[in-house]
């Protein structure tokens, strides 16, 4: 019997994640959260092989939920499921801790053998996520310049990106407006840019925004 924790703020996404692995796993136990301090709980009382993580949480956000996960319980694999792009944000997944990154796109397809693979001890990487691992490894390699932003600024310029207020934006992640406006200082700085219109035009332009 297997355990999963799946952690998704869209009832129909779970859905879809449980049909998917109850048909390629058979017996499967889910549990489920919409937000990160729901997942938290679950995970600090329960026994659970395998947490399947959406990256786009409300509040705090998913990389922040996946560090806490993994202090919480370093044994158990996240496996980060997304609708963002393998080259916005699996690399930062990786890095915090995750034992693999899926695409929403192709999860039926991918989803089952990514799990398989995981509750295995491995990692899943597809092969493109794999090349850009190879391509952030070499010496002189181009980086998009949204990936000298921390965790925390991209989230900030997300906000942005998608019209919402410093207000809205520190409501959001628990932080006070001072430290927002601050973040978004520091984040034009690392991006070279002046204004938030420019921020606007690039995460559209990268597909960061949903």
């Amino acid at each position: 019997m297997t355990r999963v924790l799946l952690v998704d703020d869209h009832a129909v996404v779970r859905r879809g994640v449980r049909d998917i692995l109850t048909e390629a796993l058979g017996k499967v136990v889910f549990g489920e959260a919409c937000k990160p301090s729901e997942a938290l709980e679950k995970l600090q009382k329960e026994a659970w092989d395998v947490v399947v993580l959406d990256i786009s949480l409300p509040g705090r956000g998913g990389v922040d939920a996946l560090r806490d996960m993994k202090r919480l319980r370093p044994a158990v694999p996240v496996l980060v499921l997304s609708m963002h792009p393998e080259e916005h944000y699996a690399l930062r997944a990786l890095r915090a801790g995750a034992a693999g990154y899926v695409n929403k796109e192709g999860a039926a397809e991918e989803l089952a053998g990514a799990v398989r693979k995981v509750l295995m001890g491995g990692t899943h990487v597809s092969a493109r996520l794999a090349e850009a691992l190879a391509k952030s490894l070499s010496h002189g390699s181009s980086r998009p310049a949204h990936e000298r932003l921390s965790d925390r600024e991209l989230e900030v310029m997300r906000g942005i990106a998608t019209g919402k207020t410093v207000k809205e934006i520190s409501a959001g992640l628990a932080l006070s407006e001072k430290t927002i406006s601050t973040y978004r200082t520091r984040l034009l700085g690392k991006m070279q840019m002046h204004s938030n219109a420019e921020l606007i035009q690039y995460a559209l332009h990268e597909g960061l925004v949903d």
